[in-house]
């Protein structure tokens, strides 16, 4: 892997990735300097690991509630099985929702599997949303139920590294 970083640099770097980008011009030479490497070094690895497959992209976190979107529902449906995939996709890709993804039931208790979010800065503006999703799908008489949040307890990105020797060490 020529120009890439030693094992140690690169479970180091991973580290620093999965914590975010710091907010400054050059990211990538700022990460490099943490780890004592080259900025090339570290794109190179980077773009190694998106060749690979590890990931196939960069996103980010928004803080959405510091951004004023404070009422924020999960809609969740029952689509039968042979759908999911397509309506999911549809709903993935319309205007205002941020997040779809598909989950197994728990039956009997939680019969759906397709989960989507939408934010918005008013109840009533989340509603009018769903209520013109659905519509324009199709789903309105499919089982759903809208579930607003009420309290934001932890929002980052994953976290996949293995702990640094000094963290397991600290413990």
């Amino acid at each position: 892997m020529n120009g890439c970083l030693n094992e140690l640099q690169a479970m180091h770097l991973r580290r620093l990735l999965e914590a975010g980008l710091p907010l400054v011009a050059r990211p990538y030479q700022q990460l490099a300097e943490q780890i004592g490497s080259s900025e090339a070094q570290v794109l190179a690895q980077i773009q190694h690991w998106q060749d690979d497959g590890l990931f196939r992209r960069v996103g980010l976190v928004l803080k959405h509630r510091a951004l004023g979107f404070s009422a924020n529902a999960m809609l969740v449906l029952d689509i039968p099985d042979a759908d999911v995939d397509e309506v999911g996709r549809r709903l993935g890709q319309a205007a205002g929702v941020n997040l779809c993804y598909q989950r197994p039931r728990r039956l009997p208790q939680w019969p759906y599997n397709l989960f989507c979010m939408v934010h918005g800065r008013e109840r009533e503006q989340v509603c009018q949303v769903i209520e013109a999703l659905l519509a324009a799908n199709g789903l309105s008489e499919v089982p759903h139920q809208l579930l607003f949040s009420t309290r934001a307890y932890k929002q980052c990105g994953g976290r996949y590294a293995p702990p640094l020797a000094k963290e397991v060490a600290n413990g």
